[in-house]
């Protein structure tokens, strides 16, 4: 192969020779690295790592699968999830909403809109936010969730006249595949003047030029302004992270109208010894001018320095006559096209198929998001109004329904544009063979020096892709599925923000439900993924924590448990606690869901794409049927979703999805015009029911018929 590539390359003789010294050097380093690697497995779950669960959430922001930003109903912005995996927890308190009132008499108020100070750092009252007005109890303030959107109602603060309510929207709209996918949110106010004189009110938004955690201290971050269009005015603040992962570009902007004047402050430096333009400097100007107006651009630009952080700020500024009201609104949207995973494979958000893939497309979000939320609004009402109007339901039960949808954003969701990795770096094993491996400053000049050397690796790393293209096609790639279907793109959540697992099936077929019912073709997309990998087979030996043996990562007909962790999709079962290609529940969830998903989307084209991944999963669990009844049996260790449960023999849970598995796959067999495995699965069906019977103890189905404690245990979930 060598030969090969030095040929097209030109090289003989010594030259040959030189340069393939060089080459050997470079891929021996390379692959080096990659069995170092192959030790470096992110775990599912760190038992070291302490998380204090606190009550402070409220309603995230954004649409689904292009990061979430947590806001609590205090109004702290935290839990940051903009990454993979990756959760700050911490608020960023330089991120906040401000009102500044002043009366013809020299009545002024001026606070932040945040009950109490909050545990600000040490030395920021001196040029930082510490600096800021703090003044507001929260005593006559409420907040009210109703996700996608939320209310905090500051009733008489700080100014006792005035009433400000804050409207929290995010474009969650069910069968929306569109706005859904927004990486955006606005903020409405309504600001109503009840006494008897006009009041100027300042509303200010702040945002820090940070994604959560340190990297905001690592320089060279910087801000610059929006082009303004539709009186939309903003700021762009550029974020270039850190630890290897994505930039992102956040966008703040507010809509000048003809009594609503908008100005900005494009920068000033709110932590750090940098010379400049502080937060302390950017507060006093709205506090004695009422905008930024007035202020000198230059000093407010600034690249930031490493150990410094800087942020933006944007003001609407109003008059409010007696007994008036008036809306403001302000948006926040971020940019960040790429999901890059651990494994060094990069895919594009789904929001990037409108909005390209320029971080700048943060601008337009913003932009759009103030000219169109209205219509966002109106759509959430459509959905929610008939429900919240029903008189059957008692009135904690919408409100919970609705609120607990908030997984679909702040769940790690993921949402690809459905097209293969953007970054494809040959695979060896599973692995990744490229330049960007190394890491030797030495080398790296080697390289830079020698231009033909990387040609030949180039070459190399092209040639080792076509022969291992095999390796990349047995994969859980649902959109190979599809047959001039449209393509939605792959749908990725992890089953905790401390469990780091991507679909995990055996929960999921309990939360599939608000998928189906809200945004079913991304339902139907992770169907396709599960039905790619139940025809997946990878052999690759991992050691099962249980009982220290070697098992297969994915064995042909088996539902895999998740679709991986660093490798989602290429490496499925992440899960390694319990060999799960021998559990009984997944491939019967597996079965059911396509059915139910078939019955309420009445997508043909889908029933008949996956329907050889469901025959073989029906025929993969034959082998569990030890005594050739017709019902399967457990293996006395925990082999399903509940993992410190063992079942023996016939279970209540396990028995029933089978029963209900073999009903279903019949029925999707008639479907699909497979009339031989109709009758087949409908025969089994009958045989496997009567001895599914014989748990019956005349009250209950008992746990299991094994002979143990606990068979006699009221196990109600077969019930559900």
């Amino acid at each position: 192969m060598l030969d090969m590539i030095c040929h097209h390359s030109g090289l003989h003789g010594e030259r040959q020779g030189s340069w393939l010294v060089l080459v050997f050097v470079l891929v021996d380093i390379s692959l080096k690295k990659l069995q170092k690697d192959d030790f470096l497995q992110v775990s599912v779950i760190d038992p070291m790592k302490k998380r204090i669960a606190k009550s402070g959430q409220g309603v995230p922001l954004g649409g689904i699968g292009a990061g979430s930003i947590g806001r609590s109903y205090t109004g702290d912005f935290q839990r940051w999830q903009l990454f993979p995996g990756t959760c700050e927890d911490k608020p960023v308190l330089a991120n906040q909403f401000s009102a500044f009132i002043s009366h013809q008499d020299g009545r002024k108020y001026s606070t932040v809109l945040h009950p109490g100070k909050p545990d600000l750092p040490k030395g920021s009252e001196i040029s930082g936010i510490g600096s800021w007005d703090w003044n507001m109890s929260g005593q006559h303030s409420t907040y009210h969730a109703l996700y996608p959107r939320a209310w905090t109602v500051y009733d008489g603060e700080p100014d006792p006249e005035l009433n400000i309510v804050c409207r929290q929207i995010s474009p969650i709209i069910p069968h929306n595949y569109q706005q859904s996918s927004y990486p955006a949110a606005v903020f409405t106010f309504t600001v109503t003047n009840s006494g008897h004189t006009a009041a100027d009110v300042t509303l200010l938004f702040t945002w820090a030029n940070s994604v959560g955690g340190k990297s905001e201290l690592t320089g060279y971050h910087s801000n610059s302004s929006m082009i303004e269009k539709d009186g939309v005015h903003g700021i762009l603040l550029h974020h270039r992270t850190a630890d290897g992962q994505p930039p992102v570009t956040f966008a703040i902007a507010a809509q000048e109208k003809e009594d609503i004047h908008i100005s900005e402050c494009p920068c000033f430096l709110i932590s750090g010894n940098s010379d400049g333009f502080t937060a302390k400097d950017m507060w006093n100007s709205v506090k004695e001018h009422g905008s930024f107006d007035h202020l000198d651009p230059i000093k407010t630009s600034m690249c930031s320095k490493p150990g410094s952080s800087i942020g933006a700020a944007i003001a609407a500024s109003l008059k409010i006559a007696p007994k008036a009201t008036q809306d403001v609104s302000f948006s926040l949207a971020w940019a960040c096209p790429e999901v890059k995973f651990s494994s060094g494979k990069t895919y594009h958000r789904r929001y990037t198929k409108f909005y390209g893939t320029d971080v700048d497309a943060a601008a337009s979000l913003a932009h759009d998001a103030i000219l169109e939320h209205t219509t966002w609004e109106r759509q959430i009402e459509d959905w929610q109004d008939p429900i919240l109007q029903d008189e059957r339901f008692p009135a904690w039960y919408p409100v919970t329904l609705f609120n607990e949808l908030y997984y679909l954003n702040a769940g790690g969701t993921i949402w690809t544009d459905g097209l293969p990795p953007i970054q494809s770096l040959t695979a060896i094993g599973g692995k990744k063979f490229s330049l960007d491996m190394l890491n030797d400053d030495d080398v790296n000049e080697m390289i830079q020096q020698n231009n033909t050397a990387s040609d030949i690796l180039h070459r190399m790393a092209s040639i080792l892709e076509r022969m291992h293209a095999s390796i990349a096609s047995n994969s859980a790639i649902g959109t190979t599925l599809l047959h001039g279907e449209e393509n939605i793109g792959q749908f990725l959540y992890l089953e905790g923000i401390e469990y780091y697992m991507w679909n995990t099936y055996d929960v999921h077929f309990y939360a599939s439900f608000s998928l189906v019912m809200l945004f079913p073709k991304l339902q139907i997309s992770v169907q396709r993924d599960f039905a790619a990998a139940v025809m997946m087979h990878d052999p690759e030996k991992l050691r099962i924590l249980h009982d220290g043996k070697w098992a297969a990562r994915k064995v042909l007909g088996a539902v895999p448990h998740d679709l991986g962790l660093y490798d989602p999709w290429f490496k499925v079962n992440a899960y390694t606690l319990y060999n799960t290609d021998r559990w009984k529940d997944l491939n019967p969830k597996f079965v059911l869901q396509v059915y139910r998903d078939v019955v309420a989307t009445g997508d043909k084209s889908f029933a008949r794409a996956v329907w050889p991944s469901v025959y073989m999963a029906m025929a993969y669990m034959e082998q569990f049927d030890k005594d050739k009844d017709g019902m399967i049996e457990n293996e006395n260790f925990p082999d399903q979703t509940y993992d410190v449960w063992s079942m023996a023999g016939i279970s209540a849970y396990c028995g029933g999805l089978w029963v209900a598995a073999l009903q279903a796959a019949s029925a999707l067999a008639r479907e699909v015009g497979d009339e031989a495995s109709e009758k087949l699965f409908w025969d089994k069906y009958e045989k496997a029911k009567s001895v599914y019977s014989k748990l019956w103890n005349g009250s209950y189905f008992n746990y299991d018929d094994g002979d143990n404690k606990v068979r006699q245990s009221v196990w109600s979930l077969p019930n559900c």
